[in-house]
């Protein structure tokens, strides 16, 4: 039988809490089968540095089944290494289904990955919870699919609206894109490019380039030549590296205002403590930041405990990215199962489609295809880095939020000279 709402709200505040209350088993023999989560990690390959979705999972894992499991009965993560590759992924999943007999998917990390996953899924009709697989679900459509990140609806144009939004307020119009010659980020330059168009602002320039591209210094000379406001970057850790110390040495002029919004590695402490001041006046998304907008103690207590685990196994000692959001994947699932009394896939769905969940990153509901029905997406603007010591990172004041505005915690710093000079 389904819990009554509020029976509900008591066991997923139960199951989902990030301090469990202490509970005793029944016994060893007296629980049912474990309920059993499969996912892969990209321990190994060019994904390595998200590896750090496993810890989250297992820090839900270990918090719920010492607040007694689910339906009674224990959670198991059944993992593969997937190698960042794939190739992998068919193979994988098809084990985890139909050998390890897993009752809940977990998507790998990202778009690329999560692909070739989601004709199966639909096709078995499996319950899953999407890790960081942006747009994953739009074309497939699948309604057992959820997203754990709040990349809100139509996430392949809006994920990085907020860019533009805080551009429009700060009187911008002439917008520079930048992106890498991959998928990710070309489906961000081209939302990009709707997004000007819907707010009147002209394209002055738009330049893609090789992922390989360490050496940024002509095309910022012509990005300067064309005097644009803001300059709309879609980039990798290394290009995201590269283009910041590009900056430093040759400069982007006195008109632009804005300067960033897609690129990937400002997430994570190892680029920042690289780069450091050079960071400064530099806007990226986030979906986390310590900033006092977004006090939460339930996210506070996660953080500290991560970090725990991540300085004993040498993981990204912040983990502001992705290991909260795989925890959330966590919260959804013990939603889920325990609003619909069992795992009936179809039931699970039903309760969070229909139910607004409580989770460490705030409430989270979804619309038909999992969407968080609310983009949460922050745009920030770091300042006040001095010297390459990470524990700075955790202090308010160095990503300031900008957008959302429910979340903003300052206003831009422009123009970009200013910002990187104060």
């Amino acid at each position: 039988m389904a819990a009554t709402r509020r029976e509900f709200g008591t066991l997923v505040a139960a199951a989902g809490a990030a301090v469990a209350m202490p509970a005793v088993w029944r016994s060893a023999h007296g629980q049912g089968a474990p309920i059993r989560i499969g996912t892969t990690i990209s321990k190994t390959g060019a994904l390595s540095a998200t590896k750090s979705t496993l810890t989250g999972l297992e820090l839900w894992r270990d918090d719920v089944n010492k607040a007694g499991g689910l339906l009674g009965r224990p959670v198991e993560l059944v993992t593969y290494d997937d190698q960042s590759a794939v190739a992998q992924i068919p193979s994988l999943f098809s084990k985890l289904v139909d050998i390890d007999k897993v009752d809940v998917l977990v998507s790998p990390y990202g778009a690329g990955l999560s692909a070739p996953l989601m004709p199966f899924i639909k096709q078995r009709d499996l319950f899953t919870i999407g890790m960081f697989a942006l747009a994953g679900n739009d074309a497939t459509r699948h309604d057992k699919f959820f997203h754990s990140a709040p990349w809100g609806p139509d996430s392949k144009i809006n994920w990085a609206r907020g860019f533009f939004d805080v551009a429009k307020q700060n009187g911008c119009s002439r917008i520079a894109v930048l992106s890498a010659d991959v998928e990710f980020a070309k489906t961000a330059a081209g939302g990009a490019e709707q997004i000007a168009a819907e707010y009147g602002m002209t394209v002055v320039y738009k330049q893609s380039y090789p992922p390989a591209t360490n050496d940024f210094s002509s095309i910022l000379r012509n990005i300067k030549a064309q005097t644009p406001d803001a300059v709309f970057v879609c980039s990798y850790p290394p290009d995201s590296t590269a283009l910041v110390r590009g900056l430093s040495e040759v400069g982007i002029g006195d008109s632009v205002k804005l300067f960033g919004g897609a690129m990937v590695g400002t997430q994570y402490a190892s680029l920042l403590t690289s780069l450091g001041p050079a960071l400064n006046g530099i806007v990226s998304f986030a979906l986390y930041a310590p900033e006092p907008t977004m006090a939460n103690t339930e996210m506070t207590a996660f953080l500290s405990r991560y970090e725990k685990v991540a300085a004993e196994q040498g993981l990204d000692p912040l983990g502001f990215y992705i290991p909260p959001f795989a925890y959330v994947a966590g919260q959804l699932i013990a939603a889920a199962v325990t609003g619909a009394g069992s795992l009936d896939k179809a039931a699970m769905a039903k309760v969070l489609h229909e139910t607004e969940v409580k989770t460490i990153a705030g409430p989270a509901r979804f619309n038909a295809i999992g969407d968080w029905t609310e983009r949460r997406v922050l745009m920030v603007q770091f300042r006040d880095i001095k010297g390459k010591d990470v524990e700075q990172f955790r202090q308010p004041g160095r990503q300031v939020i900008l957008d959302p505005p429910s979340l903003r915690s300052g206003e831009l710093v422009a123009p970009l000279a200013k910002a990187r000079s104060s």
